[in-house]
């Protein structure tokens, strides 16, 4: 009798010791989730009339933008609406150093074409975070200039060196100087599209400070 109580004792002792080594595993692995779901995170931001544009009150000045980031870990989704904006009208857009002239480095990203009514839409997939940079090591040689139109501002023919430089800042800018003309605004070509021959900028995120754009706050 005794052998089998003593044998019943160990049983049950073997149960708890396995009850308790599958609540910590399923806590690790609770603590493991939660701290992979609190690294996915988001922000939602606006974009704002270039302050550069207050001497032309009467240019496009209900202009403005939204930007929703969300991380998926690896990549982020970024989601870009603007407003009050030139009806059928294409920009340009920009992942830049700093929100205003001179602007420092810059990304193309992409183009957002507006609606009928001045509306506009885009979803952009990359690196939209704090760890968003450019970096040259050395300097080589560019690729020679694909367009070199007339009016297009040229190419270097090589890159600058550089340490990484982080980029946290956004901007839109008039795919046409035509466009912003046509709006009323002036006729002045940059660099910001894939001919090189861009209008103005018109939204930006100047209201963050310029070394802390608010692509800084994706960790």
């Amino acid at each position: 009798m005794k052998t089998i109580v003593n044998a019943l004792r160990n049983a049950h002792k073997v149960r708890a010791f396995a009850f308790t080594m599958a609540g910590i595993a399923i806590l690790a692995l609770s603590s493991a989730f939660a701290s992979n779901a609190g690294a996915a995170t988001s922000a939602t931001f606006g974009l704002v009339r270039s302050p550069a544009l207050s001497g032309l009150p009467n240019f496009l000045p209900k202009a403005r933008g939204t930007v929703s980031i969300e991380s998926l870990g690896p990549v982020e989704v970024m989601k870009v609406k603007v407003e009050g904006l030139p009806p059928n009208t294409d920009f340009d857009f920009f992942v830049i150093q700093v929100p205003l002239a001179p602007f420092g480095l810059a990304w193309y990203q992409g183009d957002i074409e507006t609606d009928a009514n001045g509306n506009g839409s885009r979803q952009f997939i990359g690196r939209f975070s704090i760890e968003t940079f450019i970096v040259a090591p050395g300097i080589a040689p560019a690729p020679p200039d694909p367009f070199n139109q007339p009016g297009s501002i040229p190419d270097a023919t090589q890159n600058p060196q550089t340490n990484p430089v982080q980029l946290y800042h956004l901007g839109l800018w008039f795919n046409n100087p035509a466009d912003v003309v046509k709006a009323g605004g002036p006729n002045l070509i940059t660099p910001f599209n894939g001919e090189h021959n861009a209008g103005i900028q018109i939204l930006n995120t100047s209201q963050y400070p310029d070394t802390q754009g608010p692509l800084e706050k994706i960790q």
